[in-house]
């Protein structure tokens, strides 16, 4: 098991309790009926899914900027896809992107029960590279705001994961030790060999089907938790 005895619990939340590829799916569906973009939706997120992985991890090295990813991700993928729009209308469908993303709220399966488990014994906190202002109205809009005490994010750190930085501030903004820290996440890099870096334990949630590894447990379903903790 671990190490050590752990009395706080840090969660990555898109990819890890709140289900992106989901909510993602239905804002697109939701935002191309508004603006008449006819575009066949299976076609489209078959492209844009991996591609907005790539640009995120772009994003999260420093290489692109915020408004670098806004843009690329729709632009590249309607290129690739051979659909004629302007950049104007980028613009204005990413604007509208993150105006509704936050109204979908899928939490992935076993996420309320476990952190409704944790809750009484751990300190519960959120390390997230996502953009501050999104990521407070999933938090509130799915009902999981009252699970944390802090919420940590990379616009607010100045870096993202898997930079040492953002880990040493979630630890001093939670006032606990590496030694008595998990994470928990998606990312292998960012979330697990960045918490790792710093001596925080942590637990991978394969959300992405990635292959197996043996830096620290692997877990396919968030009730699995129990298990460790």
């Amino acid at each position: 098991m671990f190490k050590s005895k752990v009395t706080d619990v840090f969660f990555d939340l898109d990819h890890t309790l709140w289900d992106f590829e989901k909510n993602s799916a239905l804002t697109f569906e939701k935002i191309f009926q508004s603006h008449n973009v006819d575009v066949n939706l299976k076609e489209f997120l078959r492209v844009y899914v991996p591609k907005n992985l790539e640009l995120w991890k772009l994003y999260g090295s420093n290489e692109i900027t915020k408004e670098e990813l806004r843009y690329l991700r729709l632009r590249v993928v309607f290129d690739q896809i051979s659909y004629a729009i302007s950049d104007e209308n980028i613009k204005l469908l990413s604007e509208e992107y993150i105006k509704h993303l936050s109204s979908f709220n899928h939490l992935f399966s076993g996420a309320i029960e476990v952190l409704k488990y944790l809750k009484p014994k751990y300190n519960l906190h959120i390390i997230t590279n996502g953009f501050k202002e999104v990521q407070i109205k999933k938090l509130k809009n799915s009902g999981i705001e009252g699970f944390f005490i802090e919420i940590i994010d990379s616009e607010t750190a100045g870096v993202k994961k898997p930079n040492p930085i953002i880990f040493s501030a979630a630890l001093e903004k939670a006032k606990v030790t590496a030694e008595e820290s998990v994470m928990i996440g998606d990312n292998l890099e960012a979330d697990i060999l960045g918490a790792q870096a710093l001596g925080i334990q942590a637990i991978h949630f394969n959300s992405h089907k990635n292959p197996e590894h043996n830096f620290c447990p692997i877990i396919n379903h968030l009730g699995e938790i129990k298990t460790f903790l």
